[in-house]
C-alpha cells in the first residue's frame, strides 16, 4: 500500500507478479460500492420502470424497480419513523411489516418525485453515467453479510460440503437477531461459533450507527461510508495464503492491524511497516509492472502482444503473434500463440478490473479441436476470477465474447513519457522499460550471430548500465549473452546499435532502416533539369508552325493553275 497525501494505491501481487491495482482518493466522497446515502427522488421514468435519485453526485443516480427489494415499503416506514423522532432509535422488530414489493409492478406506484429514500451504491460512476443504486441495504463483513428486514439464512454456493452448509445455516439461525437476514460468505467455511458471533455483533453496531447518523441528516447526504478500498480489499481477498502486507504510512498501518485483529487475529502479524528509503512500489517492482501491463500494447512470451482499446460500449482486445514463430506449421503456431495470449488476457482482465462486454480477436485457427481447447482453457483460467463472468465459444469470425461484472471504472494509467529531446511535442515509451528491450535484443542477436558482439549505447544509458560494477547490467549482459557494451556519443538517447568483432554493423540494428533513403540519393541524374531547359516546348511555339496561314494564301492560286494544266492536256489529247 502506497499511502500519499492525495490517494492510497493498493497493489496485490502473487509470486511477485502484479495481479490487481486499486486507487482510493483520500478525504473525498468517491461514491464507492457499499456507501449508504439519504437521497431524494428527482425523476420518475415509467418507460424505464426506474427513478433517478439525487445523492450528491454531479450525475443523478439510477434506481430500477427490481432493485427496490421485497421489503422496500417496510424499510421506508422504518426510515420515516426514525427521521420523525430523532431522540430515540426505532426497533426493527416493532416496525409493522408492510406489503411486499412484487417482481412485476410499476415504479410510479411506489415512488414519486420528491420522496426521500435510503439507498446504497451497487455500482460506482463509470464514464458519463452516475452511480447505480439499490434499496436493499446490506452491511458486509468478512464472513457474513447482514441484511435488515430480510428473513432466513443463505449460504454461499461455493461451499460444496453439504454437512458444512447445514452446520453454518443452523449456527446462524440460532444466533441471528429477529428482523435480520444473513448471507454466509465462502470464507466462513470451518469458522468457529465465537468468531462468527463477534462479527455479527460488529455488523449490528454498524447498522445502529448508520441509523443514528441518518437521524441527524437531511436528504441528499452521506449516511454511512464503506470502510474504504484499503480495508475492503483486505476483507474480500485476505486468505491464509497471504505472507505479508507492506504499508508505508504509520496511521494506515495501525488501522489495518487493528482491523485484522478483529476479523482475523492470526493474520495481524503479517502487517509490516515499510521504512525503506526507496519508494515502496519501486522496491517491490510494482512500478515497472504497472508501466508494462497498463499500456495500450501488452507483450507476452515469444514476442506476441495484445492491443487493448476501450470504447463507450465495449473493450476490444486484438491478439498478435509478432514476427517470431514457435512452429513452422501455421495452424500449430497460431494455436500456441493463442494459448499464451489467453494467460495474459485473463491476467489483464483482473489487473485492470475490466468489466462489461469484452471482444477478443484471436489469431485465426481452422482446426475445430484447437478452437474448443482454447475456449476450455480460457474458462478454466477465469474460474479464479472473483467477479461474475460469462465466456462464449469462438464465433465463425474467430471472436470470443466475454462479459464480466463491472462495479467500478477500469484501472487506467498514462504510461507514455514526455520526449526529453523535443520537450513535450511527442511521446516515447517509458524509459524504465528500455533496459528490458536491450536485454531482449541482446538475447536475440547472440542467438543469431554468436558471441563477440558489441552493443553501442548513448553515454547516459551506458552510465546507467555500468553502475554497480560486478552486478551491473553491463556485466550481466556480458556473462549471459557474451555482449560487450560500448559507449557511443553519436547515438540518440534511446538508440542502440550492434556490431560484430570486425566493426561491421549487424543487419538487425535500427540503423539499417536509415540506409535506405541514402541509397536512393545516388541516382541523382533524375534531378537533371537540362532536358527541360532544351525547351522542346518552344518548338511548338516557333513561328514556323504558322504553316496553316501560308496554306490559306496559295489555295485560290493553286487551284486555277491546276485547271489550266488540265485544259492544256485535254487540248493536246
Amino acid at each position: 500500500m502506497d499511502v500519499q497525501p492525495q490517494e492510497i494505491a493498493i497493489a496485490l501481487t502473487e509470486d511477485d507478479r502484479l495481479q490487481e491495482v486499486a486507487r482510493e482518493k483520500r478525504n473525498e466522497d468517491n461514491f464507492a460500492v457499499g456507501n449508504i446515502y439519504y437521497g431524494r427522488v428527482k425523476k420518475v421514468m415509467p418507460a424505464l420502470n426506474a427513478v433517478f435519485v439525487d445523492v450528491g453526485h454531479e450525475k443523478e443516480a439510477f434506481l430500477h424497480y427490481l432493485d427496490l427489494g421485497s421489503q422496500f415499503r417496510t424499510l421506508q416506514s422504518y426510515v420515516t419513523k426514525a427521521v420523525s423522532d430523532r431522540r430515540r432509535l426505532p426497533v426493527i422488530t416493532k416496525t409493522p411489516r408492510q406489503p411486499e414489493v412484487g417482481k412485476e409492478g410499476q415504479i410510479a406506484d411506489v415512488l414519486k418525485v420528491g420522496d426521500p429514500i435510503l439507498v446504497q451504491v451497487s455500482k460506482e460512476p463509470i464514464n458519463t453515467k452516475g452511480p447505480r443504486l439499490t434499496a436493499e441495504i446490506s452491511i458486509a463483513g468478512r464472513n457474513i453479510v447482514l441484511i435488515p428486514f430480510a428473513d432466513g439464512v443463505m449460504v454461499s454456493q461455493k461451499i460444496k460440503r453439504e454437512a458444512e452448509r447445514q452446520r453454518l445455516k443452523q449456527l446462524m439461525l440460532s444466533i441471528k437477531p429477529q428482523g435480520f437476514g444473513i448471507i454466509v460468505r465462502t470464507v466462513a467455511e470451518d469458522k468457529r461459533v465465537a468468531e462468527l458471533d463477534n462479527e455479527l455483533r460488529l455488523l449490528l453496531e454498524r447498522w445502529e450507527q448508520c441509523i443514528k447518523t441518518l437521524q441527524q441528516k437531511e436528504p441528499v447526504s452521506l449516511v454511512s461510508a464503506e470502510m474504504g478500498r484499503t480495508l475492503g480489499i483486505i476483507r474480500d481477498v485476505l486468505s491464509p495464503d497471504f505472507t505479508t502486507i507492506q504499508i508505508n504510512d504509520k496511521d494506515i498501518y495501525e488501522e489495518v492491524r487493528h482491523y485484522l485483529e478483529l476479523i482475523a487475529p492470526e493474520s495481524a502479524k503479517i502487517v509490516k511497516l515499510y521504512q525503506g528509503t526507496q519508494p515502496i512500489f519501486d522496491h517491490f517492482d510494482v512500478t515497472r509492472q504497472m508501466k508494462t501491463g497498463l499500456g495500450r500494447t501488452v507483450g507476452f512470451k515469444h514476442g506476441g502482444y495484445l492491443i487493448i482499446d476501450k470504447t463507450e460500449a465495449l473493450f476490444s482486445i486484438d491478439v498478435n503473434s509478432g514476427s517470431k514463430k514457435i512452429f513452422e506449421d501455421q495452424e500449430q503456431n497460431a494455436f500456441q500463440f493463442n494459448m499464451l495470449a489467453a494467460d495474459e488476457l485473463v491476467h489483464q482482465l483482473r489487473l485492470r478490473d475490466i468489466g462489461g462486454i469484452i471482444i477478443v480477436d484471436f489469431i485465426d485457427m481452422d482446426d475445430k479441436g484447437h478452437q474448443q481447447e482454447l475456449y476450455d482453457y480460457v474458462r478454466k483460467l477465469m474460474e479464479r476470477d472473483r467477479a461474475k463472468h460469462n465466456v462464449l465459444p469462438l464465433s465463425k469470425f474467430g471472436l470470443m465474447q466475454i462479459t464480466r461484472q463491472r462495479v467500478r471504472p477500469a484501472v487506467e494509467m498514462e504510461v507514455m513519457e514526455t520526449c526529453p529531446t523535443c520537450g513535450g511535442k511527442g511521446k516515447i515509451q517509458p524509459s524504465i522499460l528500455f533496459t528490458d528491450t536491450i536485454e531482449e535484443e541482446c538475447s536475440y542477436m547472440s542467438g543469431r550471430y554468436g558471441n563477440g558482439i558489441q552493443l553501442h549505447l548513448h553515454p547516459y544509458v551506458y552510465a546507467y548500465a555500468a553502475r554497480g560494477w560486478f552486478m551491473s547490467l553491463k556485466a550481466q549482459w556480458r556473462r549471459k549473452y557474451g555482449v560487450k557494451v560500448v559507449e557511443n556519443q553519436s547515438l540518440a538517447m534511446l538508440e542502440m546499435r550492434f556490431f560484430d568483432a570486425n566493426g561491421q554493423q549487424l543487419q538487425h540494428a535500427p540503423e539499417v532502416k536509415l540506409e535506405k533513403p541514402v541509397k536512393q540519393e545516388k541516382p541523382e541524374p533524375i534531378k537533371e533539369e537540362e532536358p527541360k531547359k532544351e525547351e522542346p516546348k518552344k518548338k511548338k511555339e516557333k513561328p514556323k508552325k504558322e504553316a496553316p496561314k501560308k496554306e490559306e494564301e496559295p489555295k485560290p492560286k493553286k487551284r486555277p493553275a491546276r485547271r489550266k494544266k488540265k485544259t492544256v492536256d485535254n487540248a493536246e489529247k
